[in-house]
Formats: structure tokens, sequence, C-alpha cells
């Protein structure tokens, strides 16, 4: 009997923790990394990722309006903060609200690099917005919005990890189009404008599905930093080749094998407690980029 409520527990430990936690990091791993080749290959920026458009500031703008703003509102709204589904929704919605900014100037604006000014400034007025409201907060919710900035994996239930992965292959879909003009950017824009690349379309293709990778992810993980920056640029270094139908497949596996032994050396042994992913990836993952880029003694493009 005893066995049999053991193996019972076991199975959902498995089935509706751990294998959830699984796809959940290496999913978040495959996007952020994608996100952050994409970026970078758009801007011709090493230091780009996928945070650069502002996407995940807007994302966690609606978590603080939500989280921080019930506090200042109290009452019935108080509840609302409690609930992961409706910090989902918040977070998706300041994303896609962003985006929708982004992808009206990128119609005005025919300069790559404002494009990135603009994504950084939307990033500082969204900061700007969190701090008026965390200096009106309670140190409750404040400490609640604190903790979703950490990060974490083991949060979504099947029915979330499903709304997840299907975004997540909605922009898969988006990237597969561009494979080839992302090669021909990196020759710069003239040369891709003279080969017959449709340089607005590539642009919009790469800025939507750059959003919706970052955009959910943040929504249903939090704010996962280094990933997306880091990856690529150890794929490059690994493979040594600017060939996008090589490095998105290999950037996507290498930045899921990076979450995953993030997400396992998080897990304290013989501990109830879980370090932030957040800390974890940088902490590891930082000093590793950094050892490799000295020894090739350049940044790779």
């Amino acid at each position: 009997m005893n066995q049999h409520i053991e193996n019972e527990t076991w199975n959902y430990i498995i089935l509706n923790y751990r294998l959830p936690k699984a796809i959940t990091a290496i999913l978040v791993g495959c996007g952020l990394s994608i996100s952050g080749l994409l970026m970078q290959t758009l801007f011709r920026n090493p230091l780009a990722g996928p945070y650069v458009l502002g996407i995940s500031s807007g994302a966690s703008l609606g978590v603080a309006i939500l989280i921080l703003g019930s506090s200042i509102l109290g009452g019935a709204f108080s509840g609302l903060a409690q609930s992961q589904f409706l910090i989902s929704i918040a977070a998706s919605a300041g994303s896609f609200l962003v985006l929708f900014a982004v992808m009206l100037v990128s119609k005005q604006v025919k300069n790559t690099m404002s494009i990135l000014i603009i994504g950084l400034m939307f990033s500082s007025l969204t900061s700007a917005v969190i701090s008026i409201l965390a200096y009106f907060s309670s140190a409750e919710n404040l400490q609640q919005y604190m903790f979703w900035g950490f990060g974490s994996l083991g949060n979504l239930t099947w029915k979330e990890l499903l709304v997840f992965s299907s975004i997540f292959i909605m922009a898969c879909f988006l990237i597969l189009p561009v494979i080839k003009p992302l090669n021909s950017l990196l020759l710069g824009e003239n040369y891709a404008r003279s080969i017959g690349i449709n340089i607005q379309k590539t642009k919009n293709l790469i800025l939507i599905a750059t959003s919706l990778f970052t955009g959910v992810i943040t929504a249903f993980a939090g704010p996962i930093a280094f990933i997306g920056l880091a990856a690529p640029h150890i794929t490059k270094l690994i493979l040594k080749t600017s060939n996008h139908k090589l490095l998105l497949p290999a950037s996507a596996l290498l930045g899921a094998i990076i979450m995953l032994i993030s997400d396992t050396i998080a897990q304290l042994p013989n501990t109830q407690y879980t370090l932030p992913i957040n800390a974890i990836t940088t902490m590891f993952g930082a000093p590793i980029v950094i050892w490799l880029l000295v020894r090739k003694k350049k940044m790779v493009l």
C-alpha cells in the first residue's frame, strides 16, 4: 500500500512538475537564443540581445501594474495579483503593447539603428513607470514583483504550457522565410537590397518573431538574463560559421542545454531551496563568454 502511494507521488511529481519544468527550460533556452541571434544579425551589433526592443520591459510593466498597482488600489484588486494566470496575461498585454509601438515606429524609421535606440528608450520609459509604482507599493507586493523578476521555470501547468508552446511554434514558422535574407544582411542592407531582398518585410518578420519569443517567455517564465546574448556567440565560436541555416538550430540547441544545466544547478541538493534561475545563468555563463571572447581576441559577428 505504501509502495503504491509512493509510486503515485513520484508519478505526480514527474508528470506535473519535473516534465513541464524541463519542457519550459528547453523552450525558454531555444527562444532566447534564436531571438538573440536574430537581433545581433539585424542590428549587426554583437551586444544586441532579445530584450533590446523593449518587449521584456513592456511585459515587466504589465506585471508591475498588476502587482504593484494592486497595492495602490487595494480592495478587490489586491487578490488579482495572486493569480499566476492573470500575471501571464498582464505580461503578455504589456509586451504586445510595446510590440505594437515598435512596429509603428519601424514603418516610419528606415534606419535600423534608430529602431534599436527607440527600443532602449521604451525600456527606460517603462523602468521609470515601474519605479514610480514601486515607490508607492507595499513591501509585500514589492517583494512579489521582485521574486517574479528572478525568473522561474517551475510554475507552469500543462494548459499554460500548451499556450506557451503554441506561440513558440508560431514564432518558429515566421523565421523560416528569413533564413536566407539573414545571411545577406550580414553584408549590409544595401547588398541585401541589391540581390532582391525585401528589407522591410524581412525586418517586420524578424521583429514580430523576436517579440513573440521574448513576450511569451517573459510572460510565463519571467525575464531570463544572459542566454539570448551569450548562446549565439558561443555557437559561432564553436561552429566557426555565419550561415544561419546552421546557426539557428545550433543556437537553439545550445540555449536549451544551457537552460537545463542552469536549472539543475539552481536546485540546491538536499534542501528545499531553489536559487533564482537568473543568478545561475549569469553567474556561470558570463565568465564562459568572457573567456571564449578573450581567447579569440575579437567579438564574432
